[in-house]
Parts: C-alpha cells; structure tokens; sequence
C-alpha cells in the first residue's frame, strides 16, 4: 500500500500537533512524502513529535519549502482542497470521484494540497491545481480539522491503490508542472506585449487561462506546440522570443 510517489502538501501549516497527527495518519495509509510550504510552526519539535507517535520517520523526512510553485516541482497532476463554494467553471468534486486520478499515471509524483487552518487555500494558490475537492460534511457544523481531512483523503487513496493496478496503463500522461509554468509566462509576457491584458488585469485574466488549461489536461507535446506558436507570433512581430527551449 505504499504510495511514497505522492505528495501530501500542508501550506502554511501554523499547529505543530496538526502536523504530528497528519503524519501519523499518512504513515497508517502509506503515504511518507510530506512537503510544508511555509510552516508557520516547529514542525520537528515536541507537540508534533507526540502527535506522530512512530511516524516520526515522515516529519523528519518532511520537506520544508517556500513556495507552493516549490512544492509542485516534479508533480504531473495535482488536486487541491478547498470548504469554500467558488464562483469558477471547474467544479468541486467529491474525494471519491477525484483522488483515483492521481493514481492514474502511477510512479508519477502527484500532489494533494491542503490550505492554511484558519483560511484554507487562497484562488492564486488554487490556480496551481488541476482539480479540486470538497469533503461533504453537515451543514450544522461543516469545519474539518486538517487531520482529518488530510485523513480521509489517504483513505480514499488507500482504497483505490489495488484497483489502480489492474486497470490499463495507458492513460494520458499530462505535462510536468514546471512546464505548463513555463508555457503560461511566456503566455502572459506576449499577451502583455500586444495589449490584450493590462498589469492591473494580467493576474484575473492569466487565472481565467489557467482554469481552462486544467480542464484541458495538457500533454508535454501539447504544450510545446503551443510555445512553438507564441515564439512564431514573437517572430513574426518582429520581436526575438526570450523563450528558446522547450
């Protein structure tokens, strides 16, 4: 049941004993690659030691980043979580439906993020994953401890892993992170260049390019043609792309 391929990724996790308990409850599915962006606590001292009982191995291995867009490096598909109802064209999806497609390219890092306790996941930082989850709860009292979500999600991993590995291997294999990132500011720099967004708009309008690629799911091969395309506008333009590798 291991699934150390898969990130568990907390963003500026402010309880130590919130930590402990998530590694300890990732070490009871299989899960070890914990990644913090930005803890905001002492994830390798005495409260989050005795919250992770033996999986003192996951904190310790635990790596500490600053940046979401740090944390993803190397992941090909993410899901992030959010409690919040978003006035977006993807959907929230329940857990069940949506974590088996991070088994779907299996020994590829993925990542599911989680959001800070008292805030969750802002939009710029759900801008970062291709897809989103919402754990149903009642309505009387919605609020999860990040423990448990982040419990509840191993789970459902848990779950699926067996029945991942007699389905067919051949599933699209989406472009690594650092690519599509690569693609949207080459994107935005030209867009800015011919005036079809504005600095003041460039950060709504790029989210807008952003929620329709995710749905897209793009391929490395897709997203190369389509920097070939920017660098050929560049060109013709008269302008010398500052984008040469693919």
């Amino acid at each position: 049941m291991k699934l150390d391929w898969l990130k568990i990724v907390l963003v500026e996790p402010a309880g130590p004993m919130n930590v402990g308990s998530v590694a300890r409850v990732m070490k009871n599915f299989g899960l070890h690659h914990l990644v913090l962006v930005n803890p905001q606590c002492d994830f390798l001292g005495m409260e989050a030691k005795k919250m992770a009982v033996h999986a003192d191995d996951v904190l310790e291995s635990a790596v500490s980043v600053a940046t979401l867009p740090e944390a993803l490096q190397g992941c090909f598909r993410a899901i992030a979580t959010t409690a919040r109802v978003r006035d977006w064209e993807t959907p929230l999806e329940n857990p069940r439906d949506a974590l088996p497609w991070l088994l779907e390219e299996k020994e590829k890092s993925a990542a599911l993020i989680f959001g800070p306790e008292d805030r969750g996941l802002s939009n710029e930082e759900l801008n970062y994953a291709q897809r989103f989850i919402r754990i149903p709860t009642d309505s009387i009292y919605p609020s999860l401890n990040l423990a448990m979500a982040v419990g509840i999600c191993c789970y459902e991993l848990a779950e699926n892993v067996k029945e991942s590995d007699n389905q067919s291997s051949s599933k699209i294999e989406l472009a690594p992170f650092e690519v599509v990132e690569t693609y949207y500011q080459q994107l935005e720099s030209l867009l800015l260049q011919i005036g079809y967004i504005y600095p003041h708009t460039a950060a709504s309008r790029m989210e807008k390019f952003r929620q329709l690629y995710n749905r897209a799911g793009l391929q490395t091969k897709e997203v190369a043609m389509l920097r070939g395309i920017l660098r050929q506008v560049e060109w013709a333009m008269g302008g010398k792309s500052d984008h040469q590798n693919l």
